[in-house]
């Protein structure tokens, strides 16, 4: 049985040697590409490969921002491939399985995958993969339990419980924990599909809210609403937003 792999850089010439590497090597094969991290994310819920190969620096959200938003544990093994030499560190403390720099050598690649494969192949004996044979079967979804987010100069694994609403900035966001904002790279999108509907919900283009922290909902113009926060911000709940609003929630 051979590994399925996809390829996430935003470089169209390293996405074709990569292809061609993968092609190669027995025991692996490419089943897909993408070429920024809001695009990776839906790639991988919908291939649920065995192996990333993911690089670091790309516009939106770099590949540390990938891995944050898929969640812990990882949905797959990663490999990231780059061109930094000064990120092997962090890429280990996030559990990557290995680092290459780019270029890539086909040697180095293969002993990459000979070491994937001594590692996965085992766990894809037929109770592991039950779920992929069977087509349609509902799969659970995984949403996001902690994020990481900066404190001075380290960095705090947050459970989703004390974020009270995320708010964008451009290719950032501001996770506001205690009334506080901490600054992460990532867009609403992929932030969102991360989280549990039923937990947090977008309430205009800039916000999102954790649903628990809302202290107070008032009737507002054009059929709006206005939101009182446990922080004490106040957040307007668009119509737009409020008409996608899930059934299970009422206002």
């Amino acid at each position: 049985m051979s590994l399925r792999a996809i390829v996430v850089d935003d470089e169209a010439p390293a996405r074709a040697k990569l292809r061609r590497l993968l092609a190669e090597n027995d025991g692996v094969r490419w089943v897909g590409e993408a070429v920024d991290g809001p695009s990776a994310v839906a790639l991988i819920h919908r291939e649920r490969p065995d192996v990333v190969f993911l690089d670091i620096t790309m516009p939106g959200m770099d590949g540390f921002g990938l891995l944050q938003v898929l969640g812990d544990p990882l949905p797959a093994e990663v490999v990231f491939v780059t061109a930094h030499d000064d990120e092997a560190v962090r890429a280990f403390e996030v559990h990557a399985f290995d680092y290459l720099l780019k270029p890539v050598g086909p040697e180095r690649f293969a002993r990459a995958i000979e070491r994937l494969c001594a590692k996965v192949k085992p766990a894809l004996g037929i109770e592991g993969r039950l779920d992929g044979l069977i087509d349609g079967a509902p799969r659970a979804a995984h949403y996001l339990e902690r994020v990481l987010l900066p404190s001075g100069d380290t960095a705090e694994l947050v459970p989703v419980e004390r974020i009270d609403r995320f708010e964008s900035d451009r290719n950032y966001l501001h996770a506001y924990v205690d009334g506080t904002p901490r600054r992460l790279r990532g867009t609403l999108d992929a932030m969102l599909a991360r989280l549990h509907p039923g937990r947090f919900a977008r309430v205009n283009r800039s916000t999102i809210v954790r649903l628990d922290a809302i202290r107070q909902v008032q009737p507002w113009p054009d059929g709006e609403r206005r939101l009182l926060m446990v922080d004490g911000a106040r957040v307007t709940w668009t119509r737009r937003y409020l008409a996608a609003l899930p059934a299970s929630i009422a206002l």
